[in-house]
């Protein structure tokens, strides 16, 4: 992609006339040949004009716009790919936001509590022992360290903290182990705690509730229909059934999955349709960032068009719940401001993601603040009401 001073250029956007080409004259060849070299190369480019689609159509031609474009003036966004605008759905379903959950942004972080060799042969995990990727790999992490790290997240004003382990589940010493972290968490730590170890069973659970978690995310990634594609190691029966055991102990449920694995529309509603039957509190939507050494590493990357689809889609089917932005927020403008303009309410923040991301606790909060939106921890409320 293009470099300006050291800094990879990652969006380019530009104005029809004048600056593209000359009216009446068209798009320089050398115009159009920068631009395809600059898409071919994974950047995205889109236009930024006063006119209507319509009479732009004619002028680009076969340009290769692969991102949003403002038209009309600055009034509305849309897709040459598909055709179409974008505003309607994603406004409708931001307003179905606020009226269900509000402007409040609920932030979590993650520690990678445990890291690689996972014996599951999910497709686009960088820790499944099954493909070939350069992931860490260490056991459960000292406790020092993972309570270091969950009162830096609870200074910066994160609303929950969770530990995050690789493997179908934690068990034995490193299970014991979890449980006094979070115990003592919970003595010193005013933070929300959550946790996300595999298939626990329901006496696990109940001892993890007890330690002090009140949520317990476990994604089942897919559809019902496509899930044997991306896993054969354990089913989507399984993950419901885990579900439901969350579900009954009482604990905030967190449950998503990943978009842009090569499933179909139809995957995407039906997943969020069985998370809507299974009652979920908390929509994580990853978008893939395929990852060099695992069966899914030459898939072509989810457009931003395209995941703003999908996450108001989630909203109208699940007006009550925190849809959550999660791996893959590169792909977005600005680390997904019109995301949270469409119907998200809820985002994975910080330096810990399991994959690259670019937003920091620091940054997600100034660009939300800045749209209007509030991200005061409950705590810092109280706290504050004491006092």
């Amino acid at each position: 992609r293009g470099k300006s001073r050291g800094m990879e250029i990652k969006y380019i956007f530009a104005d029809v006339d004048g600056t593209l080409g000359i009216g009446g004259i068209g798009i320089p060849e050398k115009n159009r040949l920068a631009i395809q070299k600059y898409v071919e190369e994974g950047g995205s480019f889109g236009v930024c004009t006063g006119r209507s689609p319509d009479s732009v159509k004619g002028f680009i031609g076969d340009l290769p716009i692969n991102t949003l474009s403002v038209v009309n003036g600055g009034c509305a966004l849309y897709d040459f790919q598909k055709g179409e605008y974008l505003d309607e759905l994603c406004v409708g379903a931001d307003r179905i936001r606020k009226h269900f959950v509000g402007d409040k942004v609920d932030l979590c972080s993650i520690i990678n509590g445990r890291s690689g060799k996972c014996p599951e042969d999910c497709k686009y995990c960088a820790q499944s022992a099954h493909n070939h990727t350069d992931c860490e790999v260490y056991d459960f992490l000292p406790e020092e360290d993972i309570v270091k790290a969950c009162k830096l997240n609870e200074s910066e004003g994160v609303d929950r903290f969770s530990i995050v382990t690789a493997g179908k589940a934690l068990t034995g010493e490193e299970f014991e182990k979890a449980i006094h972290a979070y115990e003592t968490m919970k003595k010193e730590c005013r933070i929300d705690l959550c946790a996300s170890m595999g298939f626990l069973t329901r006496e696990q659970l109940h001892r993890l509730h007890e330690a002090g978690v009140s949520s317990y995310h476990h994604n089942i990634e897919t559809s019902k229909r496509y899930f044997p594609q991306i896993c054969t190691t354990h089913t989507y029966e399984q993950k419901i059934a885990t579900l439901k055991m969350v579900k009954e102990e009482g604990m905030y449920v967190c449950s998503g999955g990943i978009i842009g694995m090569g499933e179909t529309w139809e995957d995407r509603i039906d997943m969020a349709v069985s998370l809507f039957e299974c009652g979920v509190d908390s929509i994580p939507i990853n978008s893939l960032m395929p990852i060099k050494g695992t069966p899914l590493e030459n898939l072509e990357r989810i457009s931003e068009p395209d995941i703003l689809r999908t996450v108001a889609l989630f909203r109208y089917i699940n007006p009550t719940a925190d849809i959550r932005l999660g791996a893959g927020r590169a792909l977005l403008t600005n680390d997904g401001e019109l995301a949270f303009e469409s119907g998200v309410s809820a985002t994975i923040t910080g330096n810990m993601l399991t994959t690259v991301a670019c937003a920091t606790i620091r940054s997600d909060k100034k660009m939300l603040e800045g749209i209007g939106r509030n991200v005061t921890p409950e705590y810092e409320k109280t706290q504050k009401t004491a006092k």
